[in-house]
């Protein structure tokens, strides 16, 4: 690579016009070397008092949205949504803001270093990048099969790039984890459209055109999916119809931030949404006079009735409503999904929109142009199972969290401790990163080029763009440039030159795709693509499901298995710290969650007349016992639950990560079991765990004051 210069001696050495607008667009070969200096160095493109803002993509979630990143005298200052990116127009969500925080966090590891996971006869040091780029190499050359790359799901271009490296060497191809597509049921869901549909697509449902909304599981105002865009949908559900407000209906045993913003909210048994689905498509389709599906007829509603827990007049009600509106949509996800009936139920609420003729019409299901790469559990098992046999030499990985994200159960660090080279990319001394042999720091997602590709949330072909908006602060790297450096050491070298030149070469195609701006040559298309913030089409290009006939059967069905006496069933959930990795962001810790308004912990939510029985108060600490483990929390005398059910919030209980997220509450995937569901999913509704008051008490921090919400007994 060449010598970094400054732009005002590059702009010297050119003296020609076209290429000084090249440069000062960006879209320059030479653009990639110039470094943008922070203010102590007076950099010439920076006028003191004046803003420079910059279009990239924020990176807390795999949602993709785009995002305008304004700057000061080199200082990232506010963040904000792009009013012109197709998956959030303009919004943003609370994990979005408060991006800079992970840019400027104290905590951040600041260059390469060897670990040697603590061996004292190997103390900790700092490297170069280029004794970094060696250790890539040689691990590299290693036997491909005993090579695994283990990946979160964003950014997309890693993935890429991972992806031809792999195929290169030979080697197995990346494995995609993340917690919180693993709460959402993101692979269940992928697999059900497989199935019926033939794509591997998310669904794109039209919340903002619907009149009745049967949601299953699906939090879709705070996490689900892409939360941003169907939070826009929903406020167009509500006031976007002259004739009639939209009505939405949630089941789920716990209340939600959009079961508490749904017109009705239906508490039933967990792990018997598959039945009430079955149960009201029966019903639907005799209400509608239409023939009722061979895979409908298994279950009648007086059976989902007595399964969940939902009285008959209740369900008899709300099949009326849906088979009466003109525009019905159903819609899973999250809770629904993670259970072993996951898949059947999936496969239900899909075939019930199919039922009453919404699939490509307005209000109702589509495809998501993108087809979307599962992160199946099952993938992580299997590379468990060979980390454990001795069968991985070398693991990369970048991007998740597993020692904290991954269920104990699944025994991962028994397992890491068995592979010789454990090498992370991590931004921060996250549980994973402390037991690696070697951390090489990614830049942070406000220092880094990329894309998105994958947009669960976008109602057209969409690629989003990532720029750096300040110079690196400290001596990290772009993971793709070690990789492509290490890949030509070792003999093993991509037909790239760079970061930039790999995704240059990626979006060459866009170029005539029809999207709606283009260029001549990809250096001006990638000045735009910089300028907007990505890529995208002017017209929706939303596909309708095609779907010949319904299979007879969706799978095998099973009821849930009630608790045992003094046992209650155990649901975790993701609220605003996503999958853990947002428990380092003190603006984050500081808001309240949506329905407790606790800030700065974990709590274990439980009904008041349960609490009553069990002779627990707010506050008092309890110990929470699975056949996997066993945590403790503080009590949160929650209403909105069932009594036979107990709750705990994802994202906290953490070992490092830095000061604001170590030891702050429990981390519940410490006893979910390592089941998993016919899609190969996070199967962990169904648990059940007991609770032991500990005789101690541990208040919780929380805007409405000792009292609660709801007050205290």
């Amino acid at each position: 690579m060449s010598e970094k210069i400054s732009r005002r001696d590059f702009l010297k050495l050119t003296a020609m016009g076209a290429a000084a607008t090249a440069v000062m667009t960006g879209c320059g070969p030479m653009s990639r070397y110039v470094v943008r200096r922070p203010y102590t160095q007076m950099p010439e493109y920076n006028q003191t008092g004046e803003s420079t803002y910059y279009a990239s993509t924020c990176r807390e979630c795999p949602a993709g949205c785009g995002i305008i990143v304004r700057t000061r005298e080199g200082r990232a200052i506010t963040i904000a949504g792009n009013l012109d990116h197709p998956v959030n127009r303009g919004r943003l969500c609370a994990r979005g803001l408060t991006a800079q925080q992970g840019l400027y966090n104290p905590d951040r590891i600041r260059g390469p270093r060897f670990q040697g996971r603590g061996n004292p006869a190997t103390p900790p040091r700092d490297l170069t990048w280029d004794e970094a780029v060696q250790v890539v190499a040689a691990a590299l050359q290693k036997p491909p099969e005993r090579i695994a790359f283990l990946l979160g799901l964003a950014p997309d271009h890693l993935f890429d790039l991972v992806g031809e490296l792999t195929q290169a060497l030979g080697a197995p191809p990346p494995v995609r984890y993340s917690a919180l597509a693993a709460l959402e049921g993101r692979t269940t869901l992928l697999e059900a459209v497989r199935r019926l549909f033939g794509r591997s697509a998310l669904p794109y449902f039209d919340l903002a055109q619907a009149e009745v909304t049967l949601a299953f599981g699906a939090d879709f105002l705070q996490t689900w999916l892409s939360p941003v865009t169907y939070t826009r949908a929903y406020g167009a559900m509500r006031q976007g119809n002259p004739r009639r407000r939209g009505e939405l209906i949630v089941f789920e045993p716990r209340q939600s931030l959009t079961a508490g913003n749904a017109d009705r909210w239906v508490p039933l048994i967990p792990g018997s949404e598959a039945y009430v689905v079955l149960g009201l498509g029966q019903r639907v389709a005799q209400l509608r006079g239409l023939p009722v599906p061979e895979a409908f007829r298994a279950v009648s509603l007086d059976d989902a009735a007595q399964v969940s827990g939902i009285p008959l007049e209740q369900l008899e009600a709300l099949a009326q409503t849906f088979a009466g509106a003109e525009r019905p949509l159903a819609l899973v996800g999250g809770s629904a999904l993670t259970q072993p009936n996951g898949l059947v139920t999936a496969q239900a609420v899909l075939a019930l929109n199919a039922l009453v003729g919404n699939l490509g019409q307005p209000g109702g299901v589509f495809l998501s142009p993108a087809d979307a790469t599962p992160a199946p559990l099952e993938a992580v098992r299997d590379l468990i199972r060979r980390m454990q046999a001795g069968e991985v030499d070398v693991l990369f990985i970048h991007g998740v969290n597993p020692l904290f994200e991954l269920p104990a159960a699944l025994g991962f660090e028994a397992a890491l401790a068995r592979v010789s080279q454990v090498i992370s990319f991590a931004s921060f001394p996250d549980e994973t990163a402390l037991k690696s042999d070697y951390i090489l720091p990614d830049h942070s997602p406000l220092e880094s080029f990329g894309y998105q590709r994958s947009l669960p949330g976008s109602d057209r072909p969409a690629w989003s763009a990532l720029q750096p908006v300040v110079v690196p602060l400290y001596d990290t790297r772009a993971t793709v440039d070690v990789l492509l450096a290490a890949a030509q050491a070792s003999g093993h070298a991509l037909p790239y030159r760079d970061e930039v030149d790999f995704i240059q070469q990626k979006i060459l195609p866009l170029i005539n795709a029809g999207g709606f701006y283009t260029a001549p040559e990809i250096l001006t298309f990638w000045s735009r693509w910089l300028q907007y913030g990505g890529w995208w089409t002017p017209e929706t290009g939303l596909s309708a499901p095609s779907l010949e006939r319904l299979p007879a059967s969706f799978g095998t069905l099973a009821p849930p298995t009630p608790p045992a006496a003094g046992a209650f069933y155990l649901l975790t959930y993701a609220n605003h710290l996503g999958d853990g990795s947002g428990a380092n962001r003190p603006w984050l810790q500081e808001l309240p969650d949506a329905m407790t308004t606790v800030t700065w912990n974990a709590w274990v939510e439980i009904h008041p007349h349960t609490a009553d029985e069990l002779g627990l108060k707010d506050d008092d600490v309890v110990r929470i016992t699975t056949p996997y483990g066993a945590v403790e929390a503080s009590v949160y005398r929650y209403p909105a639950i069932r009594p036979d059910t107990i709750a705990i919030p994802f994202g906290q209980g953490h070992t490092a990560l830095g000061r604001w997220a170590e030891g702050r509450g429990c981390n519940p995937a410490q006893i979910l079991p390592a089941g998993s569901n016919a899609a190969g999913d996070l199967a962990f509704i169904g648990t059940t765990a007991t609770l032991t008051p500990t005789g101690r008490r541990r208040p919780l921090a929380r805007v409405e004051s000792k009292d609660g919400v709801y007050g205290e007994h």
